[in-house]
C-alpha cells in the first residue's frame, strides 16, 4: 500500500531560495552565497534596449553621448538588474513594446544560471509614459488638490496599467521639496511645503504598488 505524502512533508531537494515557504530573509541569503562576484555585479547594471530589443536609438543623440553597447548575450551573460524604458521616448504600439519586454525577459532569465529577470522600469509622471497611454495631471497640480486619496486613486490608475503589461517599477513620485522656481525639476514637484509633499506623495505611492514606485 502506498502511503499518502503528508501536507506539512517539504521536499529537501528544493533550494530554500527557491521555496516561498521559507523567509525572505532565509531566501536571500541562501541566493547570494550561491551568486559569484559577477553575478552579483550584474544585478546592479542596467540597460536600455528599446522596443526592438536591439537597435540602440532610443533617445535623441543617443550615439553622441554614449559609446555602442555589446551584443545583448554578452551584456547579460551573468544577469542583468534592469531593464530601462522598453516602451522608450519613440512611439511603440503598446502590444508591440509587451512583447518585446516580454522576450527581453525571457532572454535575460535564460542567460542567468538561476533564472533571475531583471526589474522592468518605466516613467509615470503623468502617468504611464508610453504611446497611448492616458495622461494624467502634473504632480504640481496633485499638490494644488490638497486631496491624497484622489491622488492614490489617480495613482492606482497608472500603476495598473504599468503592472499588466509587465512593468515593476515606476520613476515617480518626485519628493524633493521646491523652494526656488529657478530649478529645472519644479514642474516635477508636489510644492514648497513639506507636509503637503509627504502626505500627497504618500497617497502616490500607495496608489502605485503595482509596479512599485521608487521615490526620487
Amino acid at each position: 500500500m502506498i502511503e499518502p505524502v503528508s501536507e506539512t512533508e517539504v521536499d529537501v531537494s528544493v533550494e530554500p531560495w527557491r521555496d516561498p515557504a521559507c523567509p525572505v530573509d532565509e531566501r536571500v541569503a541562501d541566493l547570494l552565497a550561491q551568486m559569484t562576484l559577477e553575478e552579483k555585479i550584474a544585478q546592479l547594471g542596467s540597460v536600455w534596449m528599446g522596443a526592438s530589443g536591439e537597435d540602440g536609438g532610443v533617445a535623441p543623440m543617443q550615439d553622441e553621448f554614449s559609446g555602442e553597447l555589446p551584443p545583448l548575450d554578452e551584456l547579460i551573460k551573468s544577469g542583468m538588474g534592469q531593464l530601462t524604458r522598453v516602451f522608450g521616448t519613440r512611439p511603440v504600439e503598446p502590444a508591440v513594446a509587451a512583447r518585446a519586454l516580454a522576450a527581453l525577459q525571457a532572454r535575460v532569465a535564460a542567460a542567468s544560471r538561476f533564472g533571475i529577470p531583471a526589474v522592468a522600469h518605466e516613467e509615470c509622471l503623468t502617468g504611464f509614459a508610453a504611446w497611448t497611454a492616458t495622461i494624467f495631471p502634473t504632480p504640481l497640480a496633485w499638490g494644488a488638490s490638497f486631496d491624497p486619496a484622489l491622488v492614490r486613486d489617480m495613482a492606482r490608475a497608472f500603476g495598473r496599467t504599468m503592472h499588466v503589461v509587465g512593468i515593476h517599477q515606476g520613476l515617480a513620485p518626485v519628493l524633493d521639496v521646491s523652494r526656488d522656481p529657478r530649478w529645472g525639476r519644479t514642474e516635477e514637484t508636489i510644492g514648497e511645503d513639506p507636509y503637503l509633499v509627504g502626505t500627497i506623495g504618500t497617497g502616490t505611492c500607495r496608489g502605485c504598488s503595482r509596479p512599485a514606485c521608487r521615490p526620487r
